[in-house]
């Protein structure tokens, strides 16, 4: 791109990739048969220190897209920092973040630049579709697609909003100013960075919009139920952090879950916080049975299984990162006085 297109170019995708080579070069593939005129938008992708060569491969496809690609690399800090980093570099009006996993139609640019019209300060959460072989997943991840089908369900509801608490990073937009202005991505947070961001970008002013025109198709690469254990007990402990930054966002607050669950499940949750090791056997039976569930085709009970294990780990978190029985107190009552939406 010249200098002299630079004055077209409204839209910056943004990209963080580790070690899925493939994947990133599939989505870049993507990008090349938009409706959205080439001049008009850019891709970022930053490298966050994947094990294989990632930036040469890439730039070797840069003869066969028509848009201008640009890739940076960094010393592996974690997906918040890569993003940050790609924002920063972004040229952008509006920029667009998504996964490297995800697969996108020839009219998804297009479709979300429609969502900004000028003077407007959205947000604006595309929708997530699952994968065409969503069959062959692990029911965790099957599990990971049932809710964000939910919660685009709820948000497709006429007069329903969308809030802060709801971004994701694996389909947003927002404009580059908003962003900068509000600090960017928390990257002290080793999760929950994206629902973070969404909360100060509300406080600041902007507006959330649910796009489903605007979808991606979300496969998945994680076979392992261990790694999924320890990625709901993170997002625990930094919900908590999440929360004491946001006291007036009870949405934010992990605790939610003792008062806002199915009420069948709560015992489960808090034999979890009274005594979180000696329910960790408990935790296995419970999966055991929802993939017992899932194959005799029972995929209502088997999510519910899968909601309550994941319950149970993410709460093994909140608890470690109150501390003892004074820090849970405090948290919980920090949910129960929060004066904010939910």
């Amino acid at each position: 791109m010249t200098s002299s297109d630079a004055p077209s170019l409204r839209l910056s995708v943004v990209v963080a990739t580790y070690n899925r080579l493939p994947l990133i070069s599939r989505l870049l593939e993507q990008f090349a048969t938009q409706t959205l005129a080439p001049e008009r938008f850019e891709v970022v992708v930053v490298d966050d220190g994947s094990k294989e060569p990632v930036k040469e491969p890439l730039l070797a496809l840069t003869a066969k897209l028509p848009y201008a690609l640009r890739v940076e690399v960094q010393a592996n800090a974690g997906a918040a920092a890569a993003r940050h980093r790609g924002v920063l570099a972004a040229r952008g009006e509006v920029v667009l973040v998504t996964d490297d996993d995800m697969q996108v139609a020839n009219d998804f640019l297009e479709r979300h630049l429609d969502h900004h019209p000028a003077g407007s300060r959205h947000v604006v959460l595309g929708r997530i579709r699952p994968d065409p072989s969503i069959g062959d997943m692990p029911l965790f991840e099957r599990w990971y697609a049932y809710l964000n089908h939910r919660m685009a369900e709820e948000l497709s509801v006429p007069g329903a909003r969308a809030h802060g608490n709801h971004l994701y990073t694996g389909n947003v937009s927002f404009h580059r100013e908003d962003y900068v202005g509000v600090g960017g991505f928390d990257k002290s947070l080793g999760q929950s960075e994206d629902v973070e961001l969404g909360v100060r970008l509300e406080k600041a002013g902007c507006s959330f919009v649910f796009a489903s025109d605007a979808y991606v198709l979300h496969g998945s690469d994680h076979v392992s139920f261990e790694r999924w254990l320890k990625r709901a007990h993170r997002y625990g402990m930094f919900d908590t952090q999440v929360a004491r930054k946001h006291p007036d966002v009870r949405g934010v607050n992990p605790w939610r879950l003792l008062f806002e669950t199915n009420p069948l499940a709560r015992p489960l949750l808090a034999a979890t916080v009274v005594a979180p090791e000696a329910t960790r056997l408990l935790t296995g039976a419970v999966m055991r049975a929802a993939k017992a569930a899932d194959k005799l085709g029972l995929e209502k009970a088997a999510f519910a299984g899968t909601s309550v294990v994941y319950g149970m780990e993410y709460l093994r978190g909140a608890r470690n990162e109150a501390g003892g029985w004074t820090g849970i107190a405090r948290e919980v009552a920090r949910y129960l006085q929060g004066g904010g939406r939910r």
